[in-house]
C-alpha cells in the first residue's frame, strides 16, 4: 500500500491540513449561502439592506489587508489560525443561538458579516503563507492542487448541501455546521508536529507602515512579482465586468432562465474541477511559464465565447456551459501555479504581506470593475461591455506572455528574493 502512496499523500502534517480544510471549505459554503437568506426570509431585506451586508462582507479587506499581511509576518502563523478558527465558531454559534432564543436580528447579521470577514481575511494570509514552511517548496504545486480540488468539490457540492440543511432544519441553524468545521480545522491545526520556523526579529523601532512599504518594495524590485501583480489588478477591473453583468445578460439578453442560469454556473465548478487535478500535470508538460502564459490566453480567448452566445440561438446555454467549463479549469490551473510561484519567490517572512498585497489589490479594483460597467451598460447595452472585457483580459494575457514570466522553464530555477 505504502508503495501507492506518493509525494505528498506520505506527508501526514499535510494531510491533516488537507482533511481540516476540506471539512471548513465545505462548511463555509453553508453560511456563505444561509446568512443572506436568513436576511431576505426572515427578515424581509431590501435591496440597500443586502447591499449594506455584502459591503460589510467585503470591507474587511480594504480597511485591513496590507496590516492582516503585517501582523501575519510578526507572528507565528499556525497559533494565529487555530484563533481565528475558534474566534468564528464562537461568532457563528450566536446566529443559532439567538434564534433559539427569539433574539435574532439583522443589526445582529450586521456585526457577524464584518467581523468574520476580518477572522477569514486573517486567516487566508497566515494559511497561504504557511503552506511553504509545512512542505518542501519542490512539492508546492501539488499541495496547492489537492487543497484547489477539494474547494473545487466544496463548490460543487456545497450550495446544494447547504439548501438542503436550509430546507430541512431552517437558515440559522444550518450556520453550526460551519462553526462545527471551524472546530474541525483548528483540531487539524493542534494535531499537526512539524515546528514552524521562527520569525525573523523586527528592526527596532519598525512601524507596521515601514513593513507594509518594504512588503511593496519586494513586488516593485521582482520583474517576476510586477508582471503577476498587474494582471491580477487587470484581470479583476475586467472580470468584474462579468460580475456585475452575468446575470442581467444571461436574463434578459439570452433569454435563460434562473433554473438554467443556475445549471450554467455550476458547471464552472465542475471545470475547476478539472482544473485543480490537471495544474501540476500541464505545468510537468508545458513548463512554468509557459502553463501560466497558455492558461491566460485560453482564459482570454474563452471570455470572448460569453458575448458571442447571443448569436448562437437556441445553442446559447451550451456556448455558455463550454465557455464556463473551460475558463475556470484553465483560470484554476493558472492561479495554482501563480500561487506556487509567489511562495517560492517570496520569503518566507515576507510571504504575509505580498499575499495581502495581492489580496488587496484584487479586491479594492473589483467594485470599481463593477462600478464602471454597470455605469456603461446603462448606455450602450451589456454585451457591449462583455466584449470589451473579453478582449481587455485578452490583451493583458497577450502582455503576460511577452514578459519575462513567459522565460520560465520550471520552478526550480525561480530565486527566492533575498
Amino acid at each position: 500500500m505504502n508503495r501507492l502512496l506518493t509525494g505528498l499523500w506520505r506527508h501526514p502534517d499535510f494531510l491533516k491540513l488537507w482533511v481540516g480544510q476540506s471539512i471548513s471549505e465545505f462548511g463555509t459554503r453553508i453560511s456563505r449561502t444561509a446568512i443572506p437568506l436568513i436576511a431576505v426570509i426572515l427578515f424581509g431585506a431590501s435591496p440597500a439592506q443586502m447591499g449594506v451586508l455584502t459591503a460589510l462582507g467585503s470591507a474587511p479587506v480594504l480597511l485591513f489587508g496590507l496590516f492582516a499581511g503585517v501582523w501575519v509576518d510578526r507572528l507565528p502563523r499556525r497559533p494565529v489560525m487555530i484563533a481565528m478558527d475558534l474566534g468564528r465558531l464562537l461568532l457563528l454559534l450566536s446566529i443559532p443561538f439567538t434564534a433559539l432564543t427569539g433574539t435574532l436580528s439583522m443589526a445582529l447579521l450586521y456585526i457577524v458579516v464584518p467581523l468574520q470577514g476580518i477572522m477569514s481575511l486573517i486567516f487566508y494570509t497566515a494559511y497561504h503563507a504557511y503552506l511553504p514552511s509545512l512542505i518542501n517548496r519542490a512539492d508546492l504545486v501539488e499541495g496547492n492542487s489537492k487543497l484547489a480540488t477539494t474547494e473545487s468539490l466544496a463548490e460543487i457540492g456545497g450550495p446544494s448541501v447547504a439548501g438542503l440543511l436550509i430546507q430541512w432544519i431552517s437558515a440559522p441553524l444550518s450556520v453550526v455546521f460551519d462553526a462545527i468545521s471551524y472546530l474541525f480545522s483548528s483540531i487539524s491545526f493542534l494535531l499537526i508536529r512539524q515546528p514552524e520556523p521562527p520569525r525573523t526579529e523586527r528592526p527596532a523601532g519598525s512601524s507596521a507602515l515601514t513593513e507594509i512599504r518594504e512588503g511593496l518594495a519586494v513586488i516593485a524590485g521582482n520583474p517576476i512579482l510586477r508582471v503577476l501583480i498587474i494582471s491580477v489588478g487587470v484581470r479583476t477591473f475586467f472580470g468584474n465586468f462579468y460580475g456585475a453583468l452575468y446575470d442581467i445578460y444571461a436574463i434578459r439578453d439570452l433569454g435563460l432562465t434562473p433554473a438554467v442560469l443556475g445549471l450554467v454556473v455550476s458547471a464552472g465548478g465542475i471545470g475547476a474541477l478539472i482544473g485543480s487535478l490537471l495544474a501540476d500535470r500541464v505545468q510537468k508538460r508545458l513548463g512554468l511559464g509557459r502553463t501560466i502564459t497558455v492558461m491566460l490566453l485560453i482564459s482570454g480567448l474563452n471570455n470572448l465565447l460569453i458575448p458571442l452566445a447571443a448569436y448562437a440561438g437556441t445553442l446559447a446555454p451550451v456556448v455558455m456551459i463550454v465557455a464556463q467549463i473551460i475558463g475556470d479549469g484553465a483560470m484554476l490551473i493558472f492561479f495554482i501555479n501563480d500561487t506556487s510561484l509567489r511562495q517560492i519567490i517570496v520569503p518566507d517572512r515576507l510571504l504575509g504581506r505580498t499575499n495581502a498585497t495581492f489580496g488587496f489589490l484584487a479586491q479594492g479594483i473589483a467594485p470599481v470593475g463593477a462600478l464602471v460597467a454597470g455605469t456603461v451598460a446603462a448606455s450602450i447595452g451589456a454585451q457591449p461591455v462583455l466584449w470589451l472585457a473579453g478582449f481587455g483580459i485578452l490583451g493583458i494575457a497577450v502582455w503576460v506572455s511577452r514578459s519575462a514570466v513567459r522565460q520560465l522553464e520550471h520552478y526550480g530555477e525561480v530565486q527566492t528574493v533575498e
